[in-house]
């Protein structure tokens, strides 16, 4: 793989590496590579998985075109599997949180951050080519069994949790039911966490958004608020929702105005979404990073329920989250 990438390199440029190291796993099987070239770093891409590739390469392009902050491809490779882009550095919006806590100046990212996603959402879809997008060009009634079911078999069922499978496949029928009935007329980036978000010079850039599709606006906002080892105070995320809110009715004031009539809800299933991603690559695949965050996404979905969501009407999956505690996943990693 190493020398693939060098040969990519020359190809590019017709020009050797100074330096060339690969940056530490994410969650996808991609890998990452920084390049030093002629004094200047680059980020350098090698997947397998082409459809994803043509897909980040396409929102990429069309990103750019709109004006959003994303990296620039400089190259890519004839068989689609290595891209070289632009290196925004090491400062992901994660990072400088756990870094200063929370401050004015995080405070002031985390309201950059919402403002650029807004921009997403709603400059996203111009010219966007949605025959690209992967796996799934709308988040529709399959998307969002999908995340339910994630939940199921990698979470409720890894922690042997006791649930009768038909009530609860019937409550997540009535959820989707429900979720259906928001304007998905948007850009949902999918995957906007604090890890998405580069920090270069006070300014949020945006990365790895090849999962997007069009969509509800909540999603991502919650995707961002209740990130799970962000562990965001709550005085915090009712400031940032608000804000966002404000933004929104600059924009569109019908969809600001019935903004929370839908976000909690949507906020429930990305929790469970990620609580199906922590056990997966977790426990199954054995990653630490995502083991860690496991105590924080229990917390954080319990207390939903009691504080945000206490009449949700779907008795059997309110039961099984009741139900979870982390002591049920110590044996398993």
């Amino acid at each position: 793989m190493i020398t693939e990438v060098k040969n990519a390199i020359y190809e590019w440029c017709g020009k050797g590496t100074e330096s060339l190291y690969p940056l530490p796993p994410s969650a996808s099987p991609r890998k990452y590579y920084r390049a030093i070239v002629e004094a200047k770093s680059y980020i350098v891409a090698y997947s397998s998985n082409i459809e994803e590739n043509r897909t980040f390469l396409s929102f990429a392009k069309s990103f750019m075109v709109a004006g959003l902050n994303v990296p620039k491809i400089f190259f890519v490779s004839n068989d689609k599997k290595i891209y070289i882009q632009t290196d925004f550095g090491d400062d992901r919006l994660y990072d400088v949180i756990l870094r200063y806590g929370w401050n004015e100046e995080t405070t002031n990212l985390l309201k950059k951050t919402l403002s650029g996603l807004l921009q997403f959402q709603t400059k996203g879809l111009h010219g966007l080519d949605l025959s690209r997008a992967y796996p799934r060009a709308e988040f529709d009634r399959q998307s969002i069994m999908w995340d339910l079911n994630y939940f199921k078999y990698y979470f409720l069922k890894l922690a042997e949790l006791d649930f009768n499978e038909q009530r609860l496949e019937d409550d997540f029928n009535h959820f989707t039911d429900f979720l259906l009935k928001a304007n998905r007329g948007f850009f949902l980036y999918r995957d906007f966490q604090t890890r998405n978000v580069m920090i270069v010079d006070g300014t949020p850039y945006f990365i790895d958004f090849q999962g997007g599709r069009k969509g509800a606006l909540h999603y991502d906002v919650a995707s961002l608020l209740y990130d799970a080892k962000a562990d965001i105070p709550e005085n915090i995320r009712t400031e940032m929702l608000h804000f966002y809110i404000e933004k929104l009715s600059e924009v569109n004031k019908d969809e600001a105005d019935n903004f929370l009539d839908y976000f909690y809800h949507f906020t429930l299933i990305r929790m469970m979404q990620a609580m199906g991603a922590f056990g997966f690559r977790g426990v199954v695949q054995h990653k630490p990073h995502f083991i860690e965050s496991i105590p924080y996404a229990i917390a954080n979905v319990q207390k939903l329920l009691d504080e945000k969501l206490p009449e949700l009407p779907y008795p059997e999956l309110v039961r099984a989250i009741n139900k979870l505690s982390v002591k049920q996943f110590e044996t398993l990693v």
